[in-house]
C-alpha cells in the first residue's frame, strides 16, 4: 500500500516547540497536510470533526494525556482504526506495555530524528 503524502496528520503536544519540530520532520519526509492540537481534548475535537490518516501524540499533557486520548480514540467506533503513534520522553517498560494494551500502533522515545520518524511511520502505514 502506497503512503499518501497528502493525508491529514494530527500532531498533539503541549509544547509549541515540539509541535514545530515534529511538523518540520514530517515536512522533510514529504508530509505537508499537518494539523496541531495542544492537548488530548483538543485533539479529540479535531479527530471527531475531520478524518486523519495518522495521529502522532505526546504522552505527557494536561488536562488530557496522550494515553487517555489513545484510549478515547480506540473506544470510539468512528476513530478506532486511526493509526496512532505515541511520543514520549519516558522509555519505561510499563508505559510501553500500557500503550500497547491500549492499542497504540507504534512508540517513539524523545529525542528522535527524521529517520526514526520515517521508520516508525513506515512500520504503521507501509514503506515510503
Amino acid at each position: 500500500m502506497a503512503v499518501d503524502f497528502n493525508m491529514p496528520i494530527l500532531i498533539v503536544d503541549d509544547y509549541k516547540t515540539m509541535l514545530r519540530i515534529v511538523r518540520n520532520l514530517l515536512k522533510q519526509l514529504g508530509f505537508d497536510n499537518v494539523d496541531e492540537a495542544t492537548d488530548g481534548s483538543m485533539a479529540l475535537e479535531k479527530l471527531r470533526a475531520k478524518s486523519y490518516g495518522l495521529v502522532i501524540s505526546d504522552w505527557n499533557m494536561e488536562p488530557m494525556t496522550g494515553y487517555e486520548l489513545l484510549k478515547e480514540v480506540r473506544a470510539d467506533g468512528q476513530l478506532k482504526n486511526t493509526p496512532f503513534i505515541m511520543v514520549t520522553a519516558e522509555s519505561k517498560t510499563d508505559n510501553v506495555v500500557a500503550a500497547k494494551k491500549a492499542g497504540v500502533n507504534n512508540y517513539i522515545v524523545k529525542p528522535f530524528n527524521a529517520q526514526t520518524l520515517k521508520q516508525k511511520i513506515s512500520a504503521v502505514l507501509g514503506d515510503f
